[in-house]
């Protein structure tokens, strides 16, 4: 297929998926994405191009938009929106995360779902591909608030979703505290303990390694990244956005296999952090981020080191760059600094947070890039695995869950060497990764029929 014609046909299927979805330029933007690796391939498939998956990709199968009410701690009644967006099941139950944030609309958990698809798809295992939320924000609210908002979204949520039809779990806002007050609404109006939310606690039949899965999936990652150019992450600087769950473990990884982690962020701004974390650095961090629910500003404060409010980290020097924060955080601008400054990777904890300018320049650079769909499936690879423990009601030991988690890293990189490999013999993770994560689901939509 011809560049002019491949041009073509993109600009006229986006056309369409624009005129479907207006107002929604993060939908939009992954759509984009995608459709710009997997129509040349279609057009050399006809099989697909014939029965029109991706225009069937890009519907979602159903999306439920409810009123969420709750009193707060003043008496007061609050009204929030809450959504739940069922994109695609051919491969298996709708899987992906529930986000609680002021951002949160129906363009963000578009693109969100639609990038589970290929995400869940590329891990290998029977997972469909969903996401929801609200905009509600549970920073600053008391325990007895989260709880009562938690509890009255699942009084609504619960009739959409169960262990064989749709299995959230946690993602922005929705942590181990919020999961465990919407698993007990729901085993309440279910009258049932069955595995239809993933990041549960360990207690009540969480598994071992979810918290960390995402974090240390993405270094996984990295590190089968870093072998293509026989490269170690040992003595690499690392740049991290971010200071929640998926920077915190991708972090610790990091640390263990020998890389130094020299900068950290959240919403305010970021800290510098010249002689890397340590183990009395993290647990710091773990403490005030999980516990304290503070601010980064205070690691520079307790450790003196600098702190730069209201800026981003990239234009720290590093080896490493893994942005964690949230989507299009890392711009044009901030790519051509980091690759200015000697960056050889980059590797994404968040999802889509390099906007296409900057994705753009790391694929001109010919870098190491590694899309959020392929690179922080970590997390959804050990809800799928929390998810076939609950089913058979054991539980893995850390180090089966650990390995298991490694095995399908290993298996998404194959993937994208698979479907990636440029003429010059580099690879292209974005294209791999889509067209990887389109077959697997294509495929399996052909096979159901016109569903």
């Amino acid at each position: 297929m011809d560049t002019v014609k491949a041009s073509n046909e993109t600009e006229a299927f986006l056309k369409t998926i624009q005129d479907k979805n207006p107002h929604e330029p993060e939908f939009l933007q992954a759509v984009q994405e995608v459709a710009q690796d997997v129509l040349p391939y279609i057009e050399a498939h006809a099989r697909y191009r014939q029965a029109r998956i991706l225009e069937r990709l890009a519907e979602p199968d159903r999306i439920v938009i409810f009123r969420v009410c709750w009193i707060d701690d003043q008496g007061n009644y609050r009204i929030n929106r809450g959504y739940r967006v069922q994109m695609n099941n051919a491969l298996g139950p709708y899987k992906g995360g529930l986000r609680f944030h002021p951002s949160v609309n129906l363009s963000i958990l578009k693109f969100l779902a639609f990038e589970q698809v290929f995400k869940n798809a590329l891990t290998g295992l029977p997972l469909g591909g969903g996401k929801g939320g609200s905009d509600f924000d549970p920073k600053g609210k008391s325990d007895n608030e989260v709880m009562r908002f938690c509890q009255s979204f699942m009084t609504e949520l619960f009739r959409h979703i169960g262990p064989d039809t749709d299995v959230p779990a946690g993602d922005i806002g929705v942590g181990a505290r919020e999961v465990g007050y919407l698993f007990g609404q729901y085993k309440r109006l279910r009258n049932e303990f069955s595995g239809v939310l993933t990041g549960k606690g360990i207690e009540y039949s969480g598994s071992f390694i979810r918290p960390e899965a995402t974090g240390y999936g993405c270094v996984y990652m990295l590190e089968e990244m870093l072998r293509t150019r026989q490269e170690q992450l040992k003595g690499k600087k690392v740049v991290i956005s971010g200071s929640g769950n998926v920077a915190q473990y991708a972090a610790e990884k990091i640390m263990q296999l020998g890389g130094r982690v020299v900068a950290l962020s959240d919403s305010d701004g970021f800290i510098h952090d010249p002689d890397g974390l340590d183990t009395e650095k993290f647990k710091y961090l773990l403490w005030l981020k999980n516990e304290q629910r503070g601010r980064i500003a205070a690691y520079a404060r307790q450790f003196g080191c600098g702190y730069y409010p209201g800026k981003k980290p990239w234009a720290v020097p590093c080896d490493i760059a893994i942005p964690c924060a949230t989507q299009n955080e890392l711009n044009g601008d901030d790519a051509r600094t980091l690759t200015d400054n000697g960056c050889i990777a980059v590797v994404e904890g968040a999802n889509m947070p390099c906007t296409p300018e900057a994705v753009e320049w790391f694929l001109q650079k010919k870098i190491l890039y590694a899309p959020g769909k392929a690179s922080n499936a970590g997390g959804v690879a050990v809800s799928g695995l929390e998810m076939s423990q609950n089913s058979l009601r054991l539980r893995w030991t850390r180090e089966e869950v650990d390995e298991r988690l490694r095995s399908i890293m290993r298996q998404i990189h194959e993937t994208c060497l698979r479907f990636g490999r440029m003429e010059d013999g580099s690879v292209n993770y974005v294209k791999g990764a889509n067209i990887g994560g389109f077959v697997r689901v294509a495929d399996a939509m052909l096979a159901q029929g016109l569903v």
